[in-house]
């Protein structure tokens, strides 16, 4: 099991967990006693499940079948930041509070360790089997969860297509050998740029592109001011879909008089917002994304 899983298994007739010694980075909610396991196990394929986490959403729904999905999180069904919103919208969703998780009376719920500590308490002190994971910062962290969710919904098999899918998607981003790096920018709302050491940053790399960020002396995700686009522009600005009457940043920035003498050699692409916050499944149109952005620079 990956170090940035940690499994919180019931205490029966009991509201406090038994400590374990965790990693230096895991945050545990209980664990049940050696000898009080077999009394309430997590089932080997849990039939009623809660996730409380966008990115833990996107992989349940393509491991376990929607009868065993007990709600996804509210997240999901978000069109803009959602690669599965329509489907999550066809299933039970929660706002992600305690009170409405143990209503539910789930057999296992998937968290974030980042979700608010007092939901995190209180889920203890329930007694539900509760797993958490942290946000995966590379490919590998991220194939690591897909396998560690498989595991714990008892999917290991189904986990393991997804993985090959991750894997296939990843060769065929990579360009030829000895292809140069096209220099590119993703933004986030607001102007917001992924920086060096993120998952997003390791996708560019991986599809052939470098991420200009770095030549700026920045040395993680942040906004980028306009002075520097203009002094040395990327050849590739990929930004989120434009919204009717409500220009997003990137557009803002393309019209801007102080980018009309460089806008012709900077090419502008759609990075839509809902593939830059997870990994997982997520990768596989994210990287076929960065790929078409780069090929419109370099051609096919």
């Amino acid at each position: 099991m990956s170090r940035d899983v940690v499994i919180a298994h019931a205490r029966p007739g009991s509201s406090r967990a038994a400590p374990i010694a965790p990693s230096r980075r895991a945050v545990v909610t209980g664990l049940c006693a050696a000898t009080l396991c077999a009394a309430a196990p997590t089932p080997a394929r849990p039939q009623r499940i809660v996730s409380l986490n966008p990115c833990l959403d996107v992989i349940l729904v393509q491991l376990v079948d929607r009868r065993r999905i007990a709600a996804l999180s509210h997240w999901a069904s978000e069109a803009n930041g959602s690669t599965i919103a329509a489907l999550a919208r066809t299933l039970p969703k929660t706002y992600e509070s305690a009170e409405e998780v143990i209503a539910l009376a789930p057999d296992l719920v998937l968290g974030a360790k980042l979700m608010p500590l007092a939901t995190r308490q209180t889920l203890a002190r329930s007694g539900l089997n509760t797993a958490l994971f942290d946000v995966p910062e590379t490919i590998a962290t991220s194939i690591a969860q897909v396998r560690d969710v498989a595991r714990a919904v008892g999917e290991s098999a189904r986990g393991e297509r997804i993985v090959a899918r991750i894997e296939a998607a990843l060769r065929a981003a990579a360009p030829p050998p000895g292809t140069r790096a096209v220099s590119a920018l993703v933004f986030m709302a607001g102007g917001f740029a992924s920086g060096p050491g993120t998952l997003m940053d390791e996708l560019m790399r991986r599809a052939g592109l470098s991420n200009a960020i770095t030549r700026y002396g920045f040395t993680q995700s942040r906004n980028v001011p306009l002075e520097l686009l203009v002094a040395d522009p990327p050849q590739l600005l990929l930004s989120g879909e434009a919204s009717a009457g409500a220009p997003g940043w990137a557009q803002r920035v393309m019209q801007h008089p102080a980018l009309a003498h460089v806008a012709g050699g900077m090419r502008r692409a759609v990075f839509p917002e809902r593939l830059l916050y997870c990994g997982g499944p997520v990768m596989i149109p994210a990287l076929a994304t960065l790929v078409r952005a780069r090929q419109s620079v370099v051609g096919a």
